[in-house]
């Protein structure tokens, strides 16, 4: 028999206990913030199981995190960077494939204790175990989200998954990677019981030996999907219907930008058909061939871009601290100033709201309570802390319980006369230490800041509509903004949930200056004749969420012919907008907003194709055709890259990186093409500028090559390293 105190010792990332007969394994990655599946973590699991096997006196085993809110976070993702052919890549998916089988054969019953993040391969192996307890804590998340990097399960999830929670909640969870709390994971019968954090370890021992006595089943699972759909999954033929269906759902949500969905369609439809080992045969095939595609590459580019900005204070001076934001207040209790307190209360902070009178206070109040309910009812929060969220915001019109505020966020009308006079009122009722930050989207701060008696206080904190549900906040910073209050805002933001990058100051800041010329060349396409539905059609296709005139309807006409004016004063005739857009909003269309806009509205606001009318009031109405799909892109998207281009010479963002994120998570750049400066690294630069130079030709002064870009062509340069791990 082998000594369970010579085997812990020569564990690096597993703790081995014995609780009588019940092996306790604690996965503990020392010096990581999660749990990864990494080269060191399988040889320490190939080992465990190899004493499982051979100490007769253990029965059962627990499986068990020792981090404080995470279980396993899936696959160490730096191995990926390695993987030189998809036939490297199908041996590792093959190797995770046996590691999990010898885990699910194993001579002891092994239950999974899962508290946390359960992700990837975390939930591939729980699901290989012989039970799975989850805890109740709000941090409890099991997910497969592979696909958002490009990629499918690759030990095993593709066949056990839809064995254990049904193949239509199966292909729900792997075709969007989204999370499923502890609670609807316990419906699907994706965990087989749901506890308090502070008994898991316990009663998964207790578990555990009576699985080895016999007194307690093994778990079986049981399709979470109602009953019309186990009835359509219990046959081949229904089956079929389900797979076609999927098939279809997923073309239509992505274009066929995305490989990897479809690809674990047909590894799951493999799996029902031709039984579970060529299932996992085709599992691994597949996720060699997805591991070499552009798409991967760029999705996992975004991936680690968006984990070194987890850990970027913001500013340069090691020295600068940020301070606790404990209460903010915001100024304006619309559409924006409702998302930012939603947002603030969903992460603990205290929210004095305030607007000119009462009305406008309850209303923006109603807001809140209405964004807050909808994660009640999608269960992903308590009723005690939906109470708990509510309590911690109150209304004002005046501005009482300001001078203790950490933050106050204006969001009122863009117009710089109102806004100096609200900096003005606000530094008047709140404390020296106090930071005012503007939600404007096109303002330069340095403007706004010239009516404060605090300019190294002043800062933008522009968040993106609707505010609870875009992921970028862009912290825009003027030359007088202390390195402090960058920090301390940047930290905030990130309390909030958002992905940050900081700007330096400017018209439009980055997200909504290389949106201008987008925008603009789309409407200077309608001038010239160009249908609507075209010109969306075309950018949808190419991975945008909604087309360019669609946008312009849904943050309101009015309000993108306000900012493009601003940026076309600033930039002069290269930014000017359309004709088309300019008498669209002189005739009182502002978009989804007034109902009435490019498209037509119902009367709940829901999209009902094209206004015809709208072409009354625009150039040659009476000459609409065809454009070529190719044409409206290139038009379009070449006055992005090359505008994108000019704004990190011009130094508003710090680097190719920010610039990537802020457009993908802030615009809508498609994810799978990495980012501007993503793109024009993969068409190569010196194609974009002899792109840019026929349109230019073409259209003279308005695709003029940015300076930066005939200088990178001539030298042959990129914006990213050919090779190596993808952030900037």
């Amino acid at each position: 028999m082998t000594a369970p105190g010579s085997v812990k010792a020569a564990f690096r990332n597993l703790r081995l206990d014995l609780d009588d007969d019940v092996a306790v394994v604690t996965i503990d990655v020392p010096d990581k913030p999660v749990n990864t599946l990494n080269a060191g973590v399988v040889a320490e699991f190939t080992e465990l199981f190899a004493f499982l096997e051979s100490e007769s006196a253990v029965r059962a085993a627990v499986l068990i995190s020792g981090k404080a809110d995470n279980f396993i976070a899936g696959a160490d993702i730096e191995q990926f960077l390695e993987l030189k052919n998809a036939r490297e890549a199908e041996a590792l998916s093959r190797a995770g494939q046996q590691l999990l089988s010898r885990l699910e054969t194993l001579r002891v019953p092994v239950v999974a204790a899962i508290n946390g993040a359960c992700l990837g391969g975390g939930l591939e192996a729980s699901l290989a175990c012989s039970y799975r307890i989850a805890s109740d804590s709000p941090k409890t998340a099991l997910a497969v989200p592979e696909v958002q990097l490009g990629l499918i399960p690759g030990a095993g999830g593709t066949q056990r998954l839809p064995r254990q929670v049904g193949l239509t909640a199966a292909l729900d969870m792997i075709l969007t990677g989204k999370n499923i709390r502890a609670k609807k994971a316990l419906t699907l019968g994706l965990v087989d019981e749901m506890v308090h954090p502070s008994i898991l370890r316990d009663l998964a021992v207790r578990r555990a030996r009576e699985l080895a006595d016999g007194t307690r089943p093994r778990s079986h699972g049981h399709s979470g999907s109602g009953i019309a759909a186990r009835a359509l999954e219990g046959t081949g033929a229904g089956r079929s219907i389900v797979f076609r269906q999927a098939r279809q759902q997923t073309l239509a949500k992505t274009k066929g930008n995305y490989p990897a969905p479809l690809a674990a369609i047909d590894a799951i439809e493999t799996g029902y058909s031709k039984g579970m080992e060529a299932g996992f045969a085709e599992e691994a095939r597949l996720f060699g061939e997805l591991s070499q595609t552009e798409v991967s590459r760029q999705l996992i580019f975004l991936f680690f871009a968006t984990t070194a900005l987890k850990k970027d204070s913001g500013v340069s001076d090691p020295n600068a601290k940020a301070t606790p934001v404990d209460k903010i207040g915001v100024l304006g209790a619309g559409f924006m100033g409702a998302g930012i307190a939603t947002v603030a209360v969903q992460a603990g902070t205290i929210v004095r709201l305030k607007d000119a009178d009462t009305a406008r206070v309850a209303a923006g109040l109603r807001s809140i309570r209405e964004n807050v309910k909808e994660r009640l009812t999608k269960k992903q929060i308590t009723r005690t802390q939906f109470d708990d969220q509510l309590i911690l915001v109150n209304g004002t019109t005046d501005y009482s319980g300001f001078a203790n505020a950490d933050i106050v966020i204006e969001a009122v009308f863009e117009d710089i006369a109102v806004k100096h006079q609200v900096i003005r009122e606000t530094e008047k009722n709140t404390g020296e230490q106090s930071i005012f930050a503007s939600n404007t989207s096109t303002i330069p701060i340095a403007r706004l800041a010239q009516a404060s008696a605090r300019p190294d206080r002043v800062i933008g904190m522009h968040f993106f509509s609707p505010v609870p549900k875009m992921p970028l906040l862009e912290v825009i910073v003027h030359p007088a903004t202390s390195n402090d209050v960058t920090a301390t805002v940047v930290a905030y933001g990130k309390k909030l949930g958002k992905t940050v990058i900081v700007v330096n100051d400017g018209p439009g800041f980055f997200a909504n200056r290389i949106l201008t010329p987008y925008i603009n060349e789309a409407g200077k396409l309608l001038d010239e004749g160009a249908k609507i539905e075209a010109i969306d059609k075309a950018l949808v296709q190419f991975g945008f969420p909604v087309g360019p005139i669609t946008l312009v309807d849904e943050v309101g006409i009015d309000v993108a012919g306000k900012a493009g004016n601003i940026i076309a004063d600033a930039f002069g005739e290269r930014m000017r907008p359309s004709t088309s857009l300019q008498h669209v909003l002189s005739a009182g269309r502002y978009g989804r907003k007034n109902k009435k806009g490019f498209y037509r509205y119902d009367e709940k606001g829901k999209k009902d194709g094209v206004d015809e009318t709208v072409y009354d009031l625009i150039p040659n109405a009476a000459a609409r055709r065809d454009y070529d799909a190719d044409e409206i892109r290139e038009r379009t998207v070449m006055a992005m890259l090359n505008e994108a281009a000019r704004a990190l010479e011009d130094g508003i963002i710090r680097s190719p990186r920010d610039g990537d994120i802020g457009a993908v998570f802030g615009i809508g750049f498609p994810p799978f093409r990495g980012g501007p400066f993503r793109y024009m690294d993969t068409l190569g630069v010196s194609e974009v500028v002899r792109r840019l130079e026929e349109l230019n030709a073409r259209f003279p002064g308005r695709y003029e090559p940015a300076p930066i870009l005939v200088r990178m062509a001539k030298a042959h340069e990129s914006f990213y390293p050919a090779e190596g791990k993808p952030v900037a």
